[in-house]
């Protein structure tokens, strides 16, 4: 590309690179501030893995969830209120906005973009993460260059802050941060389950197969699709053998079937395509199914995604290609091949790709699930301990927190099958609890005017909780914020005085430090989250309504009578950065 070809500089307040619901919702906050934004998307279509199969959203407690994730889940019950009764069946398969169908789950997200003059979309940019593609002076970022993929011109655009919202960290690479990509092992951080780890499914954390050396390794956990599937007629799109299909990629299934060969204590399913994907019902008899961890083959693709977190998009769009042709085969495989039993077959052959969804790619979700990219290195690392409980059951309660989660420490297959192991290698679950993100995650350590909430600073096990799109969400909600804010003073985002930013996040409902018995919105929460996240609000509980114990009120400040949330009120009202 000449220089001939690349157009003046476009100038923005934020420019975020990445229309994922991270960089949706980074992209929004700023703009409800009153700053200009724009949103850089390869693709041709905003919402990120949510517009792409991932509608059963991943969130253990969902009281964690508040600010722009919950006006999200609000608004798509509302659409299945609004399009088929509140009494519907559909209102009821979408578990209160929970679960929705991928053109959903995109309608919402434009909509809510759509509310917000200030923000720019501009689809079909291609950043590559070299360093010729950015603009960085004593360490900060002021530009980027992106390729306009359909007319092959290069675009150059100007900003006070930029986010990086991409799930594989290509902006912050690219400018200069430092990241990690390999799995890090017990003795690093004395993480449980960390390394090189073979784990039956279903049982107890420290309950180990043959194998496992909790060594680390420069692996990646494997990535999928995540299918939209129906076996509704009406919708059903029959599936096809694909061009070059290989039956001994799958062939190991049969013999799984026939031997009732299991990861799992209990097994699962015994027939059709329940198998080999794991499915959760969605609205209008669809499904998300992704890969299903009981089985030794499924839809993940383990060891053949390794290059993706640091690959050109050359390389990642022919292993998308493949990925596709891979899963594509499977599901063939169980609804044809003759070594299967017949029912197995009959069974699996109800399903197929949904009809009125991805229009534009033969049903077929657009984007690849990358569970794990670049991770950052930011101002705080976020380990598995972050997640875990400890003194009064919590996990350490961070005051510097953005939001509030809750997941499980997830991660799948780092390895193919391997003989008499018990599982695929790195494929486990560990039980948490909700959990406090502190703001160091999305900050990278090297480099100012840029944020990351999207390949967010943490160990791989640490990762493997805060990945999921809710958390992403509220990471991104956080840095758009910060954004503005930083603007507004003047200062480096990592200068940011966080007593502001929390005060903003929470008068837009947000979460940051769960409680069981207090919700945004109710009389005294500010104050409330405030103190709690400065250790006066101990436990699970917030018991607004009980009297002030003598000892509070001598930690509060406040004369011993003083009800309990103007108490809390009058002590919050004190806080000094």
């Amino acid at each position: 590309m000449s220089e001939a070809a690349e157009r003046a500089p476009q100038t923005f307040d934020l420019v975020v690179v990445g229309g994922t619901p991270g960089g949706i919702m980074a992209g929004i906050a700023a703009a409800r501030l009153g700053r200009s934004v724009v949103i850089l998307e390869r693709t041709a279509h905003l919402g990120g893995l949510p517009a792409n199969g991932l509608g059963a959203t991943d969130i253990s407690t969902r009281g964690c969830g508040g600010g722009l994730f919950r006006q999200f889940v609000n608004r798509v019950r509302q659409h299945y209120v609004d399009t088929y009764g509140a009494t519907s069946p559909q209102v009821a398969d979408c578990s209160d906005g929970y679960h929705f169908e991928p053109h959903v789950a995109e309608q919402v997200l434009l909509a809510m973009v759509a509310e917000q003059p200030g923000i720019t979309v501009r689809l079909r940019r291609q950043f590559d993460a070299l360093p010729a593609n950015v603009t960085v002076v004593e360490r900060r970022l002021t530009a980027l260059r992106v390729t306009a993929r359909d007319s092959g011109e290069v675009e150059s655009y100007q900003g006070g802050v930029f986010v990086d919202a991409t799930y594989e960290g290509d902006l912050a690479a690219a400018a200069g941060c430092r990241f990690s990509t390999r799995r890090e092992g017990h003795a690093e951080f004395l993480e449980p389950l960390a390394g090189r780890v073979y784990k039956r499914w279903g049982t107890a954390p420290t309950e180990l197969g043959e194998g496992s050396t909790l060594q680390g390794d420069d692996t990646i956990q494997a990535y999928n699709y995540r299918l939209c599937l129906t076996a509704d007629p009406s919708r059903r799109v029959p599936l096809a053998q694909p061009p070059g299909y290989d039956r001994s990629e799958y062939a190991g299934l049969a013999d799984d079937v026939r031997l009732g060969r299991w990861t799992g204590l209990k097994g699962g399913p015994a027939v059709g395509l329940e198998r080999v994907v794991n499915s959760v019902k969605l609205p209008n008899g669809k499904t998300d199914s992704n890969n299903q961890h009981h089985a030794f083959i499924s839809t993940d693709l383990p060891e053949e995604n390794y290059p993706w977190p640091t690959a050109d998009w050359a390389w990642r769009d022919r292993f998308a290609a493949r990925l596709r042709h891979y899963t594509l085969g499977l599901l063939w495989f169980a609804q044809h091949d003759d070594a299967l039993p017949a029912e197995f077959r009959a069974a699996a052959a109800r399903w197929g790709l949904t009809g009125d969804e991805y229009a534009d790619n033969g049903h077929f979700p657009r984007q690849v699930y990358v569970r794990e990219g670049r991770r950052i290195q930011g101002e705080y690392q976020f380990t598995a301990h972050d997640a875990l409980p400890v003194v009064g059951g919590r996990p350490p309660v961070h005051a510097t927190s953005i939001t509030a989660s809750h997941y499980a420490i997830d991660s799948h297959a780092h390895r193919k099958r391997e003989p008499d192991r018990v599982h695929l290698d790195g494929f486990l679950s560990h039980p948490t609890k909700p959990y406090t993100v502190p703001y160091g995650v999305i900050v990278p350590a090297d480099v100012d005017g840029l944020l990351t909430p999207v390949p967010v600073s943490a160990t791989h096990l640490g990762f493997g909780t805060l990945r999921m799109e809710p958390c992403w969400m509220a990471m991104g909600e956080a840095a758009g914020a910060a954004a503005a804010l930083s603007l507004a003073a003047g200062c480096a985002p990592r200068a940011v005085k966080l007593l502001d930013l929390q005060r903003e996040l929470l008068r837009r409902g947000a979460v940051l430090l769960y409680y069981q018995d207090a919700q945004p919105g109710e009389p005294h929460y500010e104050a409330l989250q405030l103190l709690g996240l400065r250790g006066l609000v101990a436990g699970w509980k917030a018991n607004l309504a009980a009297p002030l114990a003598a000892a509070e009120a001598a930690q509060l400040g406040v004369p011993l009578g003083t009800p309990r949330g103007a108490a809390l009120d009058r002590a919050a009202d004190g806080l000094r950065e």
